[in-house]
């Protein structure tokens, strides 16, 4: 039985501070892409951070979409 999904979304760009978490233009940033698991998430992160590390205001963040889109307890299952 294969693993169960969990979708992964891996996006970047440029921050207004390097210290913050803002874009400096959100028509701006880039969908890296979508991944069925961590790993493989990782993998694509760290592909495209190294790729800019010449950047010190370019950063890239996977985020846990399933976390984000599983029903809650409230929601029967129901898409909105």
């Amino acid at each position: 039985m294969p693993d169960k999904q969990l979708l992964h979304l891996v996006i970047g760009g440029e921050l207004k501070d390097v210290d913050g978490i803002e874009f400096s233009d959100l028509k701006k940033v880039e969908m890296v892409g979508a991944y069925p698991n961590y790993a493989e998430a990782f993998r694509a992160w760290k592909s495209r951070a190294q790729s800019t590390v010449d950047n010190a205001h370019a950063r890239y963040f996977i985020l846990h979409a399933h976390k984000l889109i599983e029903p809650g307890p409230n929601d029967e299952g129901h898409e909105h």
